[in-house]
């Protein structure tokens, strides 16, 4: 029997938690401590956090509640885009030429920070930098996507459409009519590699906790801050929050603003090697223009993956897992058949879900909610680029670069407005919209 200190709850079941490379070795945090920073959160913008602040010589410390990539980081795509869901004019118009422009630059180099990251620790994620496509289903589709190219293209993207026939060949389907190319961009195993930063960070000298939820959080007289968990408690100058859509049990006030949404995916046994000369043959991530979206990309063993807004409960939602079988069977019919996945108890090898912060304007958010009390929120399904970037931004801030230099601005902290409501009009919004792709 392990020591208590060492047992490890396992991580919710899915394909990135089966095929992950090990964790790094964590503790829960025990007795007192000092640390210059406090992260809270062990996901993908605290650990960039970590590690960019201990490469450059800062005492940092990370409180995780439960193990590395729990939360979002862990059940994510794996979709390592540039710039946000919003089109760059659309950012610009919103937060002002200045800010508009910093988020647009930083966040079309994000993939290039994340791979270069991957390259530089020798991250074993499963990374492929083969670009992404964006596919049209529609004529309205079509339109959005050729406004986003030219977006884009202003900005000197090297974004490509590809039209019809071009894009069949690329994805092996051809129910979609043009895609946007993008060939910054790529696919990672996204557990591996909040993991991968995690290891990085401690070989940098940060020191990361697990098992370590957070139960007081309180200012000292003299500015300071006191992170209290069940075994332990560190003295800190400076704290973020990076918890993101998981902030329920430390911040009610964080928690109500944004409106959780779910993404729930499906994995396949791995493909035969004929099949995967098919699908996807340059292993691009891929995603389309409906409202309610539909991601499908291979991992490196060959399952295939496809996912969609909504949430597997508990007790299983058969009739997502009849979405998943029915979409594939229409995209890919010369080699699905719904009967035949229905008939092989074998085919889905695994189901997953995870939490998103949607933020009211699809942008996210930076707080000062006290002196030395930091948090982001709110990449609304676009973590893996952004939060690895705020994570970088954070680290400069906190070593001296001016709230003003940020590339997202400091904004209040505004509940959303009738969140339940809306909460539930997406959440049953999407249910319907499956249970009607079923059908037709």
């Amino acid at each position: 029997m392990e020591p208590e200190d060492k047992i490890r709850q396992p991580l919710p079941d899915s394909l990135w938690a089966a095929t992950a490379c090990s964790a790094p070795q964590t503790m829960p945090l025990q007795g007192d401590h000092i640390s210059s920073v406090v992260i809270i959160g062990g996901g993908y913008t605290g650990l960039s956090a970590a590690l960019h602040l201990a490469e450059k010589g800062i005492e940092v410390t990370v409180l995780e509640a439960e193990e590395i990539g729990f939360g979002g980081s862990g059940r994510n795509v794996g979709l390592v885009n540039a710039g946000l869901w919003l089109n760059p004019d659309d950012i610009e118009k919103r937060l002002g030429s200045t800010y508009g422009q910093r988020i647009n630059t930083q966040l079309a180099a994000a993939p290039e920070r994340v791979f270069s990251i991957i390259d530089r620790y020798n991250i074993d994620c499963e990374a492929v930098r083969n670009g992404t496509l964006h596919l049209s289903h529609s004529l309205s589709g079509d339109r959005a996507l050729i406004k986003r190219a030219e977006q884009l293209q202003k900005r000197d993207a090297p974004v490509e459409l590809k039209d019809p026939a071009t894009t069949a060949r690329l994805t092996g389907m051809n129910r979609y009519r043009t895609s946007l190319f993008d060939p910054r961009a790529g696919t990672i195993q996204p557990l591996s590699y909040a993991r991968g930063l995690a290891r990085a960070a401690q070989s940098a000298g940060a020191r990361i906790h697990t098992q370590s939820a957070v139960t007081e959080l309180s200012s000292t007289p003299s500015g300071e801050w006191r992170v209290k968990t069940a075994r332990g408690c560190i003295t800190a100058d400076k704290v973020v929050i990076a918890t993101n859509a998981y902030s329920a049990q430390l911040n009610k006030d964080l928690q109500h603003a944004f409106i959780p949404l779910h993404f729930f995916q499906y994995a396949t046994a791995p493909l035969e090697p004929e099949q995967l000369q098919a699908i996807l043959p340059q292993r691009q991530g891929c995603w389309d223009t409906r409202q309610v979206m539909t991601s499908i990309r291979l991992d490196r063993a060959g399952r295939l993956i496809i996912g969609s807004i909504g949430k597997i409960s508990d007790q299983g939602n058969n009739f997502l897992q009849q979405w998943a079988a029915s979409q594939l069977s229409r995209l890919l019919p010369q080699l699905f058949s719904q009967q035949k996945i229905s008939q092989n108890p074998d085919f889905w090898e695994h189901s997953w879900c995870g939490r998103i912060a949607f933020s009211n304007d699809h942008l996210p958010h930076l707080h000062i909610l006290a002196p030395g009390l930091i948090s982001c929120i709110g990449y609304s399904g676009r973590g893996i680029g952004p939060g690895t970037m705020v994570g970088q931004s954070l680290a400069d801030h906190l070593t001296g670069m001016p709230l003003e230099d940020m590339f997202i601005p400091v904004s209040r902290l505004t509940p959303v407005r009738a969140r339940k409501a809306r909460e539930q009009w997406y959440s049953r919004g999407s249910d319907l919209y499956h249970l009607y792709q079923r059908m037709v």
